[in-house]
């Protein structure tokens, strides 16, 4: 019963999420910028991010070179 709540609970918190996930141009590492759908506007004055295929997306997660940043 725990177990079901807890997935309804994130189903309705990601419905609140925006994220985006790319390549960072300088370390190469993949980012992935996640905060509350009003923190929209703020994503557009952090640096661009370059796309990464799956591949590059695997490589980067195996390799632990994934960072996570929270926007507010």
């Amino acid at each position: 019963m725990a177990a079901e709540r807890l997935g309804l609970d994130l189903e309705a918190l990601g419905g609140q999420l925006v994220w985006r996930i790319g390549k960072d141009e300088v370390s190469d590492e993949v980012v992935v910028r996640l905060g509350y759908a009003s923190a929209t506007p703020r994503f557009a004055h952090l640096p661009r991010l370059r796309s990464a295929g799956d591949a590059e997306l695997r490589s980067a997660l195996d390799e632990g070179r994934v960072v996570i940043e929270w926007v507010d």
